[in-house]
């Protein structure tokens, strides 16, 4: 995962150990490596403009002008490392433009480990970008090509991903010339763009600034693993469901000779309408994306021959490559983009046939005696086209059909189309357009949510607050409420693909509003109401949101917490679709569930913990839901908690809990044994689980270390959708 999240301050433990920070991502304002020492630049330098993995960037104080970054991870927010940990700069972003220059080059420049089909490596490149992009999806945000985690486990080792290294050693020239200055997951998607215009196709635009993981975990629950097994399960590999993105585990999309093998055009086009819904593809976009792909290049089926009774595949490169086992081409011109891949299926008869790889494929019926064919690989000789059940099912489908004959009519129609659809597909786990690098990205897509600009004048937030407090000090139950209201609205960001957060307040609208978990939250809004009327337009919904959750958690005994504005609001509740919290305290909710449910929000187990149990100690007290909810207003007892403490941690591990069913709702708790107090099914997580024990252990000991972690842990939070860039952020 991208390690994007600003600084945040330095926590001083001296009964722990010496210097030490609540996040590691931090930036400690002086660091020292070796007898050199290193000073913070101003928050307007530490823009990741260096290259670095974090935005913290420094000056040596014996070179003036010098520019330093360090490693990211734990020892980042640490301001004594060793001199492993410096990594000089600066570093000189590459001009995506001259990686074009430098990729249409390539394309035409065939290798003899490597021979190009057609003398062009663009199907190979485009399938590259495809394949990486392609592993994306809308469930858990997981996939996607930031990161080009395909370089490594488990993706790089997929049967769908097989000879894709032939394509990044080809890349490797171009890497090693722009070295940090252009990541990995940059140059896929460039590849591949150069690769569609270099043969006619159209383009949008690109949106560059992905950063290079440095390793595959973050792969890893897209399996196979043990750990995607234990948390989305697939009983049979090929008819996998949601949260998995693809029917079988190993594939990018769905099997081409049909859903298990079974060459079922109809039956083909249902899976296709799954899988593809799962990464947010509407069927026009389907359609398109499958066709723009079938429009350039060829399936690899080898040449098959029988040595000492086992298979050969000749040389294994040129006509002898061998993927997927189908050997076919789609079109009679594979390096020549148009919409002969539409009217073919339009134009003819597609008959089942077995291929010599002993594959389901389909091949033309002839008309006076003839089939349309294509150049061979090599040049050597000519070969039928062909098409996938998963290509015939397009024609077979209805819904499909009509958008298949609207394509075969009109090219430009299919241009457009595949044009907008391919930038979803590349960039869709890119989050917001603000993260993008470069200033000539296309305009903001719907896909990307976009916001409405900022207020041009902010309010003056000391007055908002006041109003705020006004607000508190009349109704103590409020301050459960604002609180809550805060945390349900921050709660739903995504570090897995940069969505949701609070900025946009989209807590007011559908779907949002109406989950179970976010009961009687309107009666927050309604407390707030007077407060944004008076302020009118120059204060956004995001904000006083925001504002209202800190004041009341620094009323009960919080931190103080810095506020950042600046937030705007949405006009609707578009793309939380796929935000519902996947925990909410539920019994059924495993510790598994949970962790995932941490990762997805970029906290670590200890960030995490302090706001859980923050929601215990002050949250709403009455007809509530969630998290965020004093445990006894289950049962109906109204409990206003006046004070921020580790109470949940010594409740926890003082009683003995036992299963309960509310009688009234039939909901199932844990009790305290001998008395009337309550405890959620995700709640005794933290005392089965050894990690979030240790976790629980220590905040019980010291209750200012809670204090600490929760109230930084609650800024970076409220923070963490507010990007400037692939890694910076506006409020640092």
């Amino acid at each position: 995962m991208a390690q994007f999240f600003p600084q945040f301050f330095a926590l001083v433990l001296t009964s722990l150990f010496t210097i030490a920070a609540a996040d590691s991502a931090s930036c400690c304002q002086k660091k020292q490596v070796g007898g050199e020492k290193y000073t913070l630049l101003p928050a307007g330098e530490a823009d990741g403009s260096y290259g670095c993995l974090s935005s913290c960037v420094y000056e040596k104080e014996s070179v003036a002008g010098s520019r330093f970054c360090f490693k990211a991870g734990t020892l980042q927010a640490v301001c004594l490392v060793n001199s492993s940990e410096a990594a000089p700069g600066p570093v000189t972003n590459a001009n995506y433009k001259d990686v074009l220059a430098d990729l249409n080059i390539l394309l035409t420049k065939s290798e003899r480990f490597w021979p190009a089909d057609y003398g062009n490596y663009g199907p190979l490149f485009i399938r590259l970008a495809w394949h990486s992009a392609g592993t994306y999806r809308v469930s858990d945000g997981r996939g996607g090509v930031d990161g080009a985690r395909q370089r490594f486990e488990p993706e790089r080792s997929w049967p769908d991903n097989a000879n894709l290294d032939k394509a990044r050693t080809l890349l490797q020239p171009i890497k090693k010339k722009y070295g940090r200055g252009l990541s990995w997951a940059d140059l896929f998607i460039l590849a591949g763009n150069a690769a569609i215009e270099n043969m006619g196709g159209p383009v949008l635009g690109f949106c560059g600034g992905r950063v290079d993981a440095a390793d595959g975990s973050d792969s890893t629950l897209l399996g196979p693993s043990k750990e995607q097994e234990a948390l989305m399960p697939c009983e049979v590999n090929g008819q996998c469901e949601s949260p998995l993105g693809t029917s079988k585990v190993g594939l990018i999309y769905v099997n081409p000779e049909g859903p298990m093998g079974n060459p079922d055009p109809l039956a083909s086009a249902v899976d296709i309408h799954n899988v593809f819904s799962r990464m947010a593809m509407n069927n026009s976009e389907t359609v398109a994306l499958i066709g723009g792909g079938h429009t350039l290049g060829k399936s690899h089926g080898g040449s098959p021959v029988k040595v000492a009774d086992k298979p050969a595949c000749g040389t294994g490169k040129s006509i002898d490559t061998f993927t997927s086992g189908i050997e076919l081409t789609w079109t009679t011109q594979p390096t020549y983009w148009d919409n002969e891949y539409f009217r073919n299926l339009v134009n003819w008869e597609f008959s089942l046939i077995k291929g010599k790889g002993k594959t389901s494929q389909w091949e033309p019926i002839a008309r006076n005696g003839s089939k349309p064919t294509a150049i061979s690989a090599d040049g050597t000789f000519n070969q039928t086209i062909g098409m996938f059940t998963t290509d015939v099912a397009l024609i077979k489908d209805e819904a499909y059909k009509s958008i298949v004959l609207k394509f075969a009519e009109d090219k430009n129609t299919f241009d457009y189309a595949f044009a907008h659809a391919w930038y979803k597909l590349t960039t869709r786990d890119m989050g917001p357009v603000s993260r993008c690098r470069n200033k000539d990205t296309p305009p903001p897509q719907p896909f990307q949510y976009p916001l409405p600009d900022p207020p041009a004048q902010l309010p003056d937030f000391a007055k908002v607050k006041q109003k705020i407090v006004q607000v508190l000090d009349e109704n103590e139950k409020v301050i459960g409420m604002f609180i809550r209201l805060a945390w349900q609205c921050l709660s739903t960001f995504r570090s897995t693909d940069y969505l949701g957060g609070c900025n946009g307040a989209r807590i007011r609208f559908s779907p949002q509003k109406y989950w179970p978990v976010n009961v009687n939250l309107e009666n927050a809004l309604n407390f707030l109401q007077q407060i944004k009327t008076h302020f009118e337009t120059i204060l956004s919904w995001a904000d006083l949101i925001i504002l209202a959750g800190n004041t009341a958690l620094e009323k009960v005994g919080g931190k103080p917490l810095t506020f950042c504005g600046g937030r705007t609001d949405a006009t609707d509740g578009m793309g939380s679709e796929f935000l519902f919290p996947k925990i909410t305290g539920n019994f059924s909710e495993t510790l598994v569930q949970m962790n995932d449910f941490i990762s997805i929000m970029g906290l670590t187990k200890v960030e995490f913990a302090a706001l859980y149990a923050a929601g215990y100690a002050v949250g709403d007290s009455t007809d509530c839901d969630g998290l965020y909810c004093r445990r006894n207003s289950f049962q109906g007892s109204a409990s206003v908690s006046l004070s921020l403490t580790n109470i949940f941690f010594h409740d926890l591990l003082s009683e003995t809990w036992e299963e309960y069913t509310i009688p009234s709702t039939g909901k199932q708790v844990y009790r305290a044994a001998g008395k009337d107090a309550l405890m959620l099914g995700t709640d005794l997580h933290f005392r089965t689980d050894p990690e979030l024990l240790a976790i629980s252990q220590d905040f019980q000991a010291e209750n200012d270390l809670f204090l600490s972690v929760a109230a930084s842990a609650w800024t970076k939070l409220t923070n963490a959708d507010r990007f400037d860039g692939p890694t910076g952020n506006v409020c640092y």
